[in-house]
């Protein structure tokens, strides 16, 4: 089972470190917040009041032992730097940061995170996504040239297979799956990884697309 430290208990630390908990992971929770650290301790492995920055506070509650630490330290950028590199130095393999802009994350990748995440940025995208085109479920940014969207299948493709379709000469794009909705409860039931070139897209079929952003934005306007 892999261990997961998340440090900083705001709204983001909290909800990371609850559904980690939830999905059966091992956590321990830091905050030199003591009011925050009480509501996390309510259901985590463990959750423990310590400055993030100190290198022998972090040392005293084990951080070496987890595989991936998340730093979700928002808005003190100062700490959110020193706490990645402190991990970094430390031996921990996969730390998972939280930016506030650009060039906080250029920094906290400079330092040593492995991965960055922008909260405000990739949530106001979504958000601009689902206004421009409502069929598109989730858009998920890779890098500057490349994502992961999810959207239900086009008018134009229902009773066609994916082979006849051939997405990937006609748009650029590769049908990584396919999530196939329970129609009473129209809930997403079933998943089809890799689906077969015989598959046959059917109505209230969600595609899942891997491709460049330019062409999946292109995707977004295929029935109008």
């Amino acid at each position: 089972m892999r261990q997961f430290a998340v440090i900083g208990l705001g709204r983001f630390g909290l909800s990371v470190a609850k559904t980690l908990t939830e999905q059966g992971c091992q956590v321990l929770a830091i905050d030199k917040d003591e009011e925050l650290v009480q509501d996390a301790s309510e259901f985590v492995t463990e959750a423990v009041q310590v400055d993030a920055t100190d290198e022998k506070s972090l040392k005293a509650v084990g951080i070496k032992n987890v595989d991936v630490a998340v730093v979700g330290i928002g808005t003190n950028l100062e700490a959110s730097i020193l706490t990645t590199l402190t991990l970094k130095e430390m031996g921990v393999q996969e730390i998972v940061a939280r930016a506030v802009t650009e060039e906080h994350g250029k920094v906290l990748e400079k330092v040593g995170a492995t991965k960055v995440v922008f909260l405000e940025r990739d949530m106001g995208m979504r958000v601009a996504n689902s206004l421009v085109s409502p069929s598109i479920i989730e858009h998920i940014y890779l890098s500057p040239e490349y994502s992961i969207m999810e959207t239900l299948a086009p008018q134009i493709f229902i009773g066609q297979s994916i082979g006849n379709l051939d997405i990937r000469a006609k748009h650029g794009l590769t049908i990584i799956g396919v999530r196939k909705k329970d129609q009473p409860n129209n809930k997403v039931c079933e998943l089809n990884i890799a689906p077969r070139a015989d598959y046959v897209i059917t109505q209230g079929d969600v595609l899942i697309l891997l491709g460049s952003n330019e062409n999946l934005n292109k995707f977004k306007h295929i029935d109008k």
